[in-house]
């Protein structure tokens, strides 16, 4: 029997049946192999590496949040950037293909054995990269704690959370009147035309608790309505926050009867319950109801009736 081209024997080896010149060829591109033998153990390295990171990160949360201590802060950011510097690095270098690659390309098209040879060494990249991916999610959660740390001083430097401190002070009902050496405030301390600043008892020196004691009068007088019993004696107290901007109101004008604040000259009238009649100062300042013990001193019926100071969002009108 004669082949088809009128000579005896088989078909060539290197085609098929069908005149085919698909050859059989390898499906791993060495191109995209990790350099590295031992893959596993670069692997358990580099994860090694990012859960160094993690511990850092935290450790710098938990020494940041609790007031800082710069030894300990450096060396947990040492860490954390020691970490992703050497995973990063050893993630690169040993568990992905090394380049560069260069394709001589004589045609546009690929011959078929070229195609399935690319596409079963993409596929076999793509198991390799879904294989690792939880390095990838530890690389992310490294740097995802590593971002929520990093707002804590910009957190910090926001300051304190004022909390209730906007619409109480430190006065209480029965705070004595002290000077600011703690010495009680008798209500013979000061003549008519005089002034004095005092504090609570319990919080001398407090800069939100520092209230203005005025003597216009030796004889009680009503500030405003409902206020017939605040000023015992003659005596009248406002806070000595200015509702402006916080400068401190200091400075009392004996012939008006008006309490000047020096920053922006706002003018209060402390026998209208300290109304501003002068200045950008939007409210009258906060009055202190005051009373006289049995033993003639100065107290405080109750704190301020409302926020002293400036204005804010959660005040109202």
């Amino acid at each position: 029997m004669t082949g088809s081209d009128g000579t005896g024997g088989t078909p060539s080896a290197g085609g098929t049946a069908g005149g085919s010149d698909i050859r059989p060829v390898a499906t791993v591109d060495p191109h995209l192999e990790p350099s590295v033998r031992h893959q596993h153990r670069m692997e358990m390295i580099v994860a090694g590496s990012f859960a160094a990171a993690f511990v850092g990160t935290v450790g710098l949360a938990v020494v940041y949040w609790y007031g800082g201590q710069d030894q300990w802060e450096g060396a947990f950011l040492g860490l954390v950037m020691a970490g992703l510097g050497v995973g990063l690095t050893a993630w690169g270098k040993y568990l992905l293909p090394q380049g560069p690659f260069v394709q001589e390309r004589e045609t546009l098209s690929s011959p078929s054995a070229e195609r399935v040879a690319y596409s079963a060494s993409f596929e076999r990249g793509v198991g390799e990269m879904r294989r690792r991916s939880f390095l990838g999610k530890l690389l992310g959660a490294v740097l995802g704690a590593f971002g929520v740390v990093a707002l804590f001083p910009f957190i910090r430097s926001l300051g304190p959370q004022p909390k209730l401190a906007l619409f109480t002070t430190s006065w209480r009902k029965g705070s004595r009147v002290v000077q600011a050496d703690g010495t009680p405030v008798h209500y013979n301390d000061l003549e008519v035309g005089g002034y004095m600043t005092v504090f609570p008892s319990h919080d001398a020196n407090s800069a939100i608790s520092q209230t203005l004691l005025v003597r216009p009068s030796s004889s009680p007088f009503t500030t405003k309505p409902g206020r017939e019993t605040w000023t015992p004696k003659g005596y009248v107290a406002y806070s000595k926050v200015c509702t402006h901007a916080g400068c401190p109101v200091s400075l009392y004008e004996e012939q008006t009867q008006q309490l000047l604040c020096p920053c922006h000259q706002s003018l209060f009238n402390i026998l209208d319950g300290a109304m501003p009649v002068f200045g950008p100062a939007p409210r009258p300042l906060a009055q202190l109801p005051l009373y006289i013990d049995k033993k003639g001193y100065l107290r405080a019926q109750a704190g301020y009736d409302e926020p002293i100071g400036p204005g804010f969002w959660e005040r109202g009108a």
